[in-house]
C-alpha cells in the first residue's frame, strides 16, 4: 500500500491524494478525524487569537477531554436504551 500511495501521488488530483494520505496515515496511527472550525458570528476582531488556536496545546488538551466527554456520554445513552 506504501509503494502504490509513494508512486501514484504526482498522478493523482489533489483531493485524491489527500484521501489517500489519511486513509495511510488511519491505517499506519489511531484513528483521527478532522474538523473545519469557523470564527463564530460576532468574533471577527479575535481573528488573530482564533488562528492560534490551531497551534495552541492547550487548546488541543481541551478538545481532547471534551471529545472524551461527548464519547463516554454517548456511550452510557446507548447503554440505557438497550
Amino acid at each position: 500500500m506504501v509503494k502504490k500511495w509513494i508512486e501514484n501521488r504526482e498522478v493523482k488530483p489533489e483531493s485524491e491524494y489527500e484521501e489517500a494520505k489519511r486513509q495511510f496515515e488511519m491505517a499506519m496511527g489511531k484513528p483521527f478525524i478532522t474538523l473545519r472550525i469557523e470564527i463564530p458570528a460576532g468574533f471577527d476582531d479575535f481573528h488573530a487569537e482564533f488562528r492560534n488556536l490551531e497551534k495552541d496545546t492547550q487548546f488541543h488538551e481541551e478538545i481532547k477531554d471534551l471529545v472524551k466527554k461527548r464519547l463516554l456520554l454517548d456511550s452510557r445513552r446507548k447503554k440505557s436504551s438497550t
